[in-house]
């Protein structure tokens, strides 16, 4: 669809750059699959393990507006992930929710450590979602897969998330992550994992910075060896840790709404409310730091990477920076250089057409 250029001393309105990215091919980077059961999926699993819920709840349970909320709203909804065919479903109600925004490749997060928590066979859980997700190859989207640990289960619990990833090098299985409560444990002493992740042949990821303190997020760096942070919105309470980011081309991967609905995001401002424009996103960018637009859950926080991209306009950003941040997410990826280079080409082409000057 074409879009009637703005004249260049006006920025360009939300609605209008919202059009022009639904057309443009996009990436995403931090993307939990259980945090994208919608409601009506979540009463759909909980039904078929004898359990009625409605709609109504999932939704209450969905809106915590407090971290550690959201930590028991996500215990929750996996509850009903029971089985290899309940995953298969969820990985193709977020495959269909991505093609419908033009999303063309994504970085997966499966949480790998709830799994393990519930006596689960997490191969057998992730060869379903594999099989699942393979069907949409074909109709334009490839997805591939972190594993993900939760800090505050422990360093044993880590390591047996980093081994079952090692056995999937070269499955889609492209890095090992750790989510949950960063404040539990220190990054230190997850840093034999990480160095044995490496060595295995995987990248390294880590949430940190989403409600730990910009120190946290330099840790993360430092005894991790992570080239991608989860969040990191602390950072922008530091400007030595922001200068620190950019000279070490460590890129965080930012979520807006998930850091409004969990409550983060004022955290870090140090006030009881927080709101979009309020957010680090356009301050890291004009700064020089790699940063990437992902929706995080996005079922649970009801949103979708499309309204991201509306959300990123409001904080002022005009049409050149909607596309550095696009190209970000595919230059930000664990794709081969040649692979990225192909969808940045793809990506300026379209924003051409649909952005002229």
């Amino acid at each position: 669809m074409a879009v009637t250029p703005v004249p260049a001393d006006q920025p360009s309105p939300p609605g209008r750059i919202i059009s022009g990215v639904a057309v443009m091919p996009k990436a995403e980077l931090h993307l939990h699959l259980e945090g994208a059961i919608s409601p009506s999926t979540a009463v759909e699993l909980a039904a078929r393990h004898g359990v009625t819920i409605t709609i109504h709840e999932v939704s209450r349970r969905y809106a915590p507006g407090h971290f550690f909320k959201f930590l028991e709203a996500f215990k929750w909804v996996t509850s009903f992930l029971r089985t290899p065919a309940d995953y298969a479903l969820v990985t193709e109600r977020m495959a269909e929710q991505l093609l419908t925004q033009n999303v063309v490749y994504a970085e997966v997060t499966l949480s790998i450590g709830v799994m393990l928590l519930r006596k689960q066979d997490p191969l057998a859980n992730f060869e379903e979602v594999r099989r699942a997700a393979a069907a949409f190859e074909p109709r334009g989207l490839k997805l591939r897969w972190i594993f993900d640990a939760v800090r505050q289960f422990g360093v044993d619990a880590a390591a047996e998330v980093a081994n079952l990833a090692s056995q999937c090098v070269g499955e889609g299985v492209i890095a090992f992550g750790l989510g949950g409560d960063e404040l539990s444990l220190p990054a230190a002493e997850f840093r034999s994992i990480y160095e044995h992740a490496a060595e295995s042949g995987l990248e390294r990821i880590v949430h940190a910075g989403e409600i730990g303190d910009a120190t946290s997020v330099r840790e993360a760096v430092e005894q991790l060896g992570v080239t991608r942070i989860g969040h990191g919105i602390a950072a922008m309470n530091d400007p030595h840790v922001m200068e620190f980011l950019s000279e070490r081309e460590v890129t965080l991967e930012l979520c807006p709404t998930s850091n409004i609905r969990t409550g983060a995001l004022a955290r870090q401002l140090g006030q009881p409310h927080a709101q979009i424009r309020q957010h680090p996103l356009p301050e890291f960018l004009r700064r020089g730091l790699n940063v990437t637009l992902s929706t995080d859950d996005p079922a649970m926080f009801e949103t979708t990477l499309l309204e991201e991209y509306g959300h990123a306009a409001q904080m002022g950003l005009d049409q050149e920076e909607i596309l550095r941040l696009a190209e970000m997410s595919f230059q930000s990826s664990f794709l081969p250089a040649e692979e990225k280079q192909t969808h940045i080409d793809a990506l300026r082409t379209a924003y051409a057409k649909n952005f002229p000057k």
